[in-house]
């Protein structure tokens, strides 16, 4: 029945409909600059990629709250980002957080050429400043053909606007409700084919309510050295120093009488306040990646690269110190065929490697002073996988895709207390064959129909192996599922409207799934599969197209809608048998429309609607949050000071409705502690010059 819809999606006009975000400025000719994806492996035009990407552009960014991912990412349809509170986000992209007490897990992230999820499946992507991102392409669905394990969907980060070719300087400062206060500053400066890029910012941010106080200094840099003909090495690094403190969760009762307050104490544990809860998180991230073009048809990507990262979590009932270093390669060869009149082909052939090392400690927490050890382990991770993938266009109109992966996973491990082991266990998994298969045609040159069918495949992560409960859980398998999808793209002949839709059914089975234990300590086990139809739509439309006359010179419609038919199947732990139930932690309707208006004098505005239906917080579907209506703006007014030079000036308001929401509750906690209360309506104000 539902393989069925699949096809009479695929014959169905959306009138409001896309999955790539394109709020990217317009050309003279009035038209939308054409859309290209890097994600597979070499760039092509969007409208005939054969897979459901959304692409958020610099622009789109330029127009959302400096200070958070969570707003840009969650105009594209399948994704949800929370905050639980500022600093601590969670990601999902097409699925739920059943896995996620916080942070990303299930999705693999790049940084340009490199993975930032590391070889134990955890990645710090708060650690990330909002400036240094310069754009996002999300990879929907599971795509481990080419980026290895995942069952969610890859992320590619670009931390430098590849279409940005001028020599500049920009600084930049803004304020807001709550004690934000954010400073960034960067360059560029490019000489021959030598491109040189610094980016530096720090933001503090007093919170909305007690007890969440965070801080982020970050500096990153890049140099991009071409050589030869057409060869290239850049290389990249970061340093992110980021602390935040987080409240707790608020029982329905706590949250009525005071949604400000932090977790109180209970009479048989402290509170939040008292115990200090709060992260710190010191990444040093870097690497180097090169293109060599060996022949006219054939090149090479190299990429090495390595991170550490000092974590430490404070929390009620233990505090969590854990050193890990990572380091590892990715490279693939890719052979381009001769260019025929009615036939084009390109192969690849690569590999990726990473080995984390972890050392993770577990001691008392003793009214904020670390305490006596209570466990001592050291984690192993070590993952690679080889992948192949050949792509064809007849006609210049089927376009043909066929990729699969290799993956090897495993990890050892070493309890120093209280076992004090003399040698490490090593816990191997069976290596996975991970396809991926996908056309698309074009019926018009601007309508084009796709259909992909590809495998998902998920390792436990090294924090779901080696838990809060201080157990290595050798028992843990990894999840897997098949995803069947169909969709299509439409622009108008003048490029004012884009279009874009899918239909997708992913069947996941062995899912992992998180139960929080009575001594506030997580254990995770695989909890049967789940069944997740859904719909993914995006619309955008230059109403009027931008010129240099008019008071309105410029008018853009968006329109986001996300359906999410998610439901467990054949799923029961102990007594309880919840089979059939919403997944926990994914809302069925998501609909997200926005506007921008160019005026004269430089002048504009920009407006944003998020309308979020019910989710449900606990697996057996008894407690949900509200729906919610999130309301945005921003105003700005740019400045020709001089030549290149010129000024911004920008205002703006969240939550302007003034709602009682929150953007990332708890999902199946101890003492119904669900509820994490996001700010009521608050502004924010700024500054940035150009030169």
């Amino acid at each position: 029945m539902k393989k069925r819809y699949l096809f009479m999606f695929s014959g169905m006009v959306f009138g409001l409909t896309a999955n790539a975000q394109t709020n990217a400025d317009v050309a003279k000719s009035d038209t939308i600059k054409e859309l290209t994806v890097r994600g597979y492996l070499s760039e092509r035009p969007m409208l005939t990629t054969p897979a459901s990407v959304g692409v958020i552009t610099p622009t789109q960014l330029q127009m959302q709250m400096p200070s958070t991912l969570v707003p840009a990412m969650n105009t594209v349809p399948g994704i949800r980002m929370e905050e639980r509170s500022p600093g601590s986000y969670r990601l999902s992209v097409r699925g739920s957080l059943l896995r996620s007490p916080f942070g990303v897990r299930d999705v693999k992230i790049y940084y340009d050429e490199i993975p930032l999820t590391d070889a134990g499946g955890n990645t710090y992507l708060n650690a990330l400043d909002f400036n240094a991102v310069q754009g996002v392409e999300i990879l929907k669905g599971p795509d481990g053909s080419l980026f290895g394990a995942n069952s969610g969907g890859v992320v590619l980060i670009s931390p430098v606007n590849r279409n940005a070719t001028q020599n500049f300087v920009k600084a930049g400062v803004n304020f807001g409700s709550y004690g934000l206060f954010q400073q960034n500053f960067s360059t560029q400066q490019t000489k021959g084919r030598n491109q040189f890029n610094i980016s530096q910012a720090y933001q503090k941010y007093g919170g909305y309510r007690d007890h969440s106080n965070m801080s982020r200094f970050f500096v990153q840099a890049s140099d991009k050295i071409g050589y030869g003909r057409n060869n290239s090495i850049k290389i990249l690094g970061l340093y992110s120093d980021l602390n935040y403190q987080t409240p707790g969760g608020l029982t329905a009762a706590q949250l009525a009488a005071n949604p400000r307050a932090s977790r109180p104490a209970t009479p048989t544990l402290p509170s939040a306040v008292t115990q200090d809860i709060r992260v710190s998180t010191k990444m040093l991230f870097g690497g180097a990646v090169n293109e060599y073009h060996i022949t006219d048809n054939l090149r090479n990507v190299l990429s090495v690269y390595g991170s550490y990262v000092d974590f430490s979590n404070p929390f009620i009932t233990n505090w969590e110190q854990r050193y890990e270093g990572t380091y590892g390669m990715r490279s693939y060869f890719e052979l381009t065929g001769n260019k025929k009149p009615n036939f084009e082909w390109k192969a690849d052939l690569g590999l990726e490697w990473q080995l984390t090392k972890s050392d993770i400690n577990n001691y008392d927490n003793n009214k904020s002073v670390r305490g006596n050890p209570q466990a001592l382990d050291k984690v192993n991770t070590d993952q690679h996988f080889f992948f192949a993938r050949y792509e064809a266009t007849f006609f210049g109109k089927l376009h043909a895709e066929a990729a699969a992966s290799l993956n090897f996973y495993s990890y050892n491990f070493r309890n120093m207390f209280p076992a004090n082991q003399a040698a490490f266990t090593k816990r191997t998994f069976n290596e996975q064959f991970m396809p991926r298969v996908a056309l698309s045609y074009n019926i018009t040159n601007d309508f084009v129909w796709r259909a992909s069918v590809s495998k998902g495949y998920s390792t436990p992560t090294t924090a779901e192996i080696r838990s809060t409960d201080n157990v290595v859980n050798t028992a843990l398998q990894p999840q897997q599922g098949w995803n069947y999808e169909s969709g299509f793209r439409f622009r108008t002949k003048d490029e004012s409207l884009l279009i874009d839709a899918s239909i997708y059914y992913y069947h996941l089975q062995n899912a992992i799934v998180l139960r929080n234990n009575p001594g506030e300590t997580a254990t995770f086990f695989n909890g049967g599969e789940t069944k997740q139809l859904g719909i993914e739509a995006y619309a955008t439309w230059w109403v009027i197209k931008q010129k240099d006359y008019d008071f309105i010179r410029g008018l853009q419609l968006n329109l986001s809608y996300t359906r999410s038919r998610f439901k467990f199947g054949n799923y029961s732990t102990g007594a309880a048998d919840y089979t059939g139930n919403w997944l926990t932690g994914v809302p069925q309707h998501v609909l997200v429309p926005s506007a921008q208006v160019r005026f004269p004098a430089s002048l504009y505005a920009f407006i944003q609607y998020n309308r979020t239906s019910y989710i449900p917080l606990n697996d057996a579907n008894t407690v949900y949050s509200a729906p919610y209506d999130l309301l945005q703006a921003r105003l700005g007014w740019q400045y020709k000071i001089s030549g290149k030079a010129r000024l911004e000036l920008f205002a703006g308001a969240d939550n302007i409705l003034n709602k009682a929401y929150g953007l990332g509750n708890d999902i199946n906690p101890v003492g119904n502690r669900y509820f994490n209360p996001s700010p009521p309506r608050n502004y924010y104000g700024g500054m940035n010059v150009i030169f």
